[in-house]
């Protein structure tokens, strides 16, 4: 049968919408208890996934129930602590000079290797001598010849002087005579101070060091003429024996230092490298300038070392550790124990039954590994120093190297020291002391996990107990 003419062919092209969407939701409708299941499955999948990680998934917060921290201890001590100012510092020597010739000429000769530790007066080099040994030559020969002038003047006024004595001469004659030696004698001093003139000159010819110290890199070669006075020199010679530092420290403690001085204290400065990890050198303080520097509000301090070992190179980057005072019987702590909360400076403090307590300290100076307790301890008492950030004030805690001898009981808290605000630890350690003594022991061979299992399942017992 043939479509009919009067039709539009896209009409059998475009399927029916009703029927359509009639089928899409009848499927869905077959479907949604499936669709259903698998969403509820997947949520209590979900949920169960969460709770097993929220309970099996190892804790390390602070002081939880029933289990005890790994922590590392320490004895608190009493010794001295020393007092100390810091300062960043260059190494000046005492000494540095640029050797320049004296005299005009060639270089001939070099007595010295590169980098050598010369002595005050040795010959550095040599400059060709022969013109200036020709000068002196020449000076000398004019000192002999105007030497016989003069005595041969002065063997004239001799015989003047006995002629005029027989009155056969006039006096003018006499006193002619005696001028004539006069000048004579002014000639050879003056040739004799040109033969001291040349024979200076000469002995410039050998560059002598005019310090002992450390020869530096040769600034001409052999044969290179050079001039006297020169700008560049020769070579620098720098003396390393004894070696300076030069720092500045801020005006406010000028004060401290110059008491200390005035009761003729000396005072000891220490050398580290730049990063101040180890020692180069130990000296003492010996100049503090005249003034403070206004623009930076430091004073320049000079401190000296033997370096006989050459530990301080010049212009070396150093770190001063100057040593103002030293206190004596202090109460110590590592630093590491030092805790800081709303409740101000504390440490946790251990007890014989391995439960600590936070106690509230006040704190002094510091050498940056030991800190000074003004109150709150006292030496013999042992501390946590590491893992104190887990724990709170009653928790239990494990010392994993244990100490041979057993914990002494820890000193009583100052007079008048609130104690530490109440916990859900410090809670739980009170109602553990209230189980007989069989229990606590049973405990104690517990496991961590064991033991969170049997609080779990005591809970109750413990919340009747808490009223």
């Amino acid at each position: 049968m043939s479509p009919d003419k009067n039709t539009d062919p896209a009409d059998h092209l475009a399927p029916p919408r009703r029927d359509s969407l009639g089928a899409r939701a009848r499927d869905w409708i077959r479907q949604f208890p499936i669709r259903f299941v698998v969403i509820v499955v997947a949520a209590l999948l979900l949920v169960g996934l969460i709770w097993v990680l929220s309970h099996n998934q190892p804790t390390q917060r602070r002081g939880r129930l029933g289990e005890a921290q790994p922590v590392g201890i320490a004895k608190v001590t009493q010794g001295q602590m020393p007092i100390t100012l810091n300062a960043l510092g260059t190494v000046t020597p005492l000494a540095t000079v640029t050797v320049r010739p004296q005299v005009s000429g060639p270089v001939v000769k070099f007595n010295f290797i590169e980098g050598q530790m010369v002595k005050k007066g040795d010959v550095l080099a040599e400059i060709d001598p022969r013109p200036l040994q020709a000068a002196y030559n020449q000076a000398k020969g004019q000192l002999d010849r105007d030497r016989a002038t003069l005595a041969n003047a002065k063997t004239d006024l001799a015989r003047y002087q006995s002629l005029w004595d027989q009155k056969a001469i006039s006096q003018q004659q006499l006193a002619t005579q005696r001028a004539a030696v006069k000048q004579d004698e002014g000639v050879l001093a003056s040739d004799q101070g040109n033969v001291d003139a040349a024979a200076l000159n000469l002995s410039y010819t050998k560059v002598i060091s005019p310090v002992t110290g450390r020869a530096g890199i040769r600034q001409v070669d052999i044969g290179n003429l050079v001039q006297a006075g020169q700008a560049n020199g020769i070579v620098t010679v720098t003396q390393v024996q004894p070696m300076s530092v030069l720092f500045s420290i801020p005006e406010d403690n000028i004060d401290r230092i110059m008491t200390r001085m005035s009761a003729g204290a000396t005072l000891q400065a220490d050398a580290y490298d730049r990063a101040q990890t180890k020692k180069l050198a130990t000296g003492k303080l010996s100049a503090v300038d005249s003034t403070i520097d206004t623009t930076t509000g430091t004073v320049k301090l000079r401190a000296l070392f033997d370096n006989s070992n050459g530990e301080l190179f010049p212009n070396q980057f150093v770190n001063i550790h100057l040593l103002i005072d030293t206190l004596e019987n202090q109460t110590l702590v590592p630093t590491a124990a030092i805790q800081r909360g709303a409740q101000g400076t504390f440490v946790f403090i251990v007890n014989p039954d391995k439960t600590v307590a936070m106690r509230t300290v006040a704190t002094g100076a510091t050498d940056g590994e030991r800190t000074v307790i003004g109150k709150g301890l006292r030496p013999g008492d042992t501390i946590v120093v590491d893992g104190a950030d887990r724990l709170s004030d009653g928790s239990l805690i494990e010392i994993p190297a244990a100490p041979k001898a057993a914990i002494a009981k820890p000193s009583e808290a100052p007079a008048g020291q609130a104690p530490p605000p109440a916990n859900r630890t410090d809670r739980f350690q009170r109602m553990l002391k209230r189980l007989p003594p069989a229990e606590q022991e049973k405990l104690k061979k517990m496991t961590p996990a064991e033991r969170r299992q049997w609080f779990q399942e005591h809970r109750g017992e413990f919340r009747r107990n808490r009223g």
